[in-house]
């Protein structure tokens, strides 16, 4: 089935610019941009700008629980959380862990709506580390064989890591190579030394998968791009070298500026001020963990606020965190044979996103749109 979307705008992300065009979808996929096309079927876009559809790189969509309740909770409440998504113009999804693998399917079979979805399951460390979540009065509380033990001690203990998850169907392989915020201020920081960090992510190349590294520091983040990393997630305290590195590297920066305690604001937005000088790629992240969920339309705002500007924001969010997935042959920018994966939006800004979505196309097909 063709439409012909025709009248509007269409935002080019990798130059910011926006052009009279209309655009012919055929099923799934982009089949022409331009103008003086046809269809039998017309949706009126005039007043309005096309974007392409949001790619979030760091979200958690069934992040554990703090309350002891059911393992169904957590799944149960990804089901709004992944319709939400998708209404408010975000297709594509990299989880940074909590999903596993049931998601995907359950979203490809059509059984629940969101965007689609790779997963990275668990967040791999060291014993001690981020990814381990042993408290002395409670044990181990997330016991789920769908997300298996990411706990390494060791080089060897780190490729075994990485092949448990991608038995389970991990799309990515995450490692915490800083601890969390709070063990920072702690001096409770327990880190993967060099040769774990390389391990790791040679043994996710030998399995096909690239790795995304949580680190909040400097020293941290320079481990993980020298080791091969394919993008440095939060990076509150980058200075100039790490942002060398991450550019030698050819390492991206997911920001994740929206979920970030408002103490560190200044400091992540140099980190991001840093990183944009030494011209590393940056994609975008709303990183969901914390509840309520602040999602990837706030990121944008921050980002835009950041130094990126409204253009860069969406580029972020579109060509680049394509380029970061490997995806930018089949989505993040309108073009003839890409996805169909679409918003489209009131007036012909490229700001204040949230305020304006009025039709989501998700694989050719229009979403119902709202919060």
């Amino acid at each position: 089935m063709t439409s012909l979307l025709t009248g509007g705008l269409v935002l080019d992300p990798d130059s910011g610019t926006t052009t009279r065009a209309d655009v012919l979808l055929d099923g799934e996929r982009i089949a022409a941009v331009g103008l003086g096309l046809d269809a039998a079927d017309h949706i009126d876009c005039t007043g309005s700008v096309l974007i392409p559809g949001l790619i979030d790189c760091h979200a958690h969509v069934a992040f554990p629980r703090p309350e002891s309740l059911p393992r169904s909770a957590r799944i149960l409440e990804a089901v709004p959380v992944l319709r939400r998504l998708l209404a408010r113009g975000v297709t594509t999804v990299r989880d940074a862990w909590g999903a596993d693998a049931g998601f995907v399917h359950a979203l490809r079979e059509g059984w629940i709506t969101g965007p689609d979805l790779l997963v990275s399951l668990r967040q791999l460390s060291p014993t001690g580390g981020l990814g381990d979540n042993w408290d002395p009065d409670a044990g181990t509380p997330l016991e789920d064989p769908s997300l298996p033990d990411p706990l390494f001690d060791g080089p060897d203990g780190a490729r075994a890591a990485v092949r448990r998850m991608v038995r389970a169907g991990a799309d990515w392989i995450k490692v915490g190579a800083s601890g969390a915020m709070w063990s920072l201020a702690e001096r409770r920081d327990v880190s993967p030394t060099d040769a774990e960090l390389s391990a790791l992510v040679d043994e996710a190349r030998r399995c096909g998968r690239d790795v995304l590294a949580h680190a909040h520091t400097s020293r941290s983040a320079i481990s993980a791009a020298m080791a091969g990393a394919r993008s440095i997630e939060h990076g509150v305290f980058l200075d100039a070298e790490a942002a060398q590195a991450m550019r030698a590297n050819r390492c991206w920066y997911v920001p994740t500026l929206a979920a970030i305690p408002d103490e560190h604001a200044r400091a992540h937005r140099e980190s991001v001020r840093l990183a944009m000088a030494a011209g590393v790629p940056i994609a975008a992240g709303s990183d969901m963990a914390p509840r309520p969920h602040v999602d990837l339309l706030t990121e944008l705002r921050l980002l835009a606020e950041a130094g990126l500007g409204e253009a860069g924001a969406l580029r972020a969010a579109t060509s680049e965190a394509a380029r970061l997935l490997r995806l930018d042959h089949d989505r993040g920018r309108i073009e003839a044979g890409l996805r169909a994966d679409l918003v489209l939006l009131r007036g012909t800004g490229l700001g204040d996103v949230e305020r304006r979505i009025q039709t989501v196309w998700h694989n050719g097909r229009a979403e119902r749109v709202g919060s």
